[in-house]
């Protein structure tokens, strides 16, 4: 979990956000769908679509990252699927809560219970 805001009190480990925190969604970069830090003030070694999280103050007070697209990584499967806060509108794939629910749902959310976040159209969600 991490955000640009102190930690609301999470289970995971958290880190708060600060210059060069970045989110690699160039799918032709060794990192592709990881986080990245580089040095603050320098252009990343990685392009594409990648997000500067520290810039994203709206959005990202604090989030979790959604386990998609991890383990193994492919390029172009998709990437930086978030549970974020709300902005008014529509995300690109993420999930996004009011910051007060927000933010309870990431103090809920515990490692020794496994949490599982399941997205699709209902047909598939009733498999869970």
């Amino acid at each position: 979990m991490y955000g640009n805001a102190g930690n609301p009190g999470v289970s995971y480990s958290y880190h708060q956000l600060v210059c060069g925190d970045w989110w690699d969604e160039d799918p032709n970069s060794p990192q592709y769908n990881t986080f990245q830090h580089v040095t603050c003030g320098q252009a990343p070694p990685f392009g594409g679509d990648s997000e500067a999280l520290w810039q994203e103050t709206t959005a990202y007070p604090s989030f979790a990252v959604v386990d998609y697209n991890t383990g193994p990584i492919t390029p172009r499967a998709g990437s930086a699927i978030f549970i974020h806060a709300d902005v008014g509108g529509p995300t690109a794939g993420c999930v996004s809560l009011p910051l007060g629910e927000l933010d309870a749902l990431l103090r809920w959310l515990s490692p020794a219970t496994s949490p599982l976040v399941v997205m699709g159209p209902d047909s598939e969600i009733a498999r869970f």
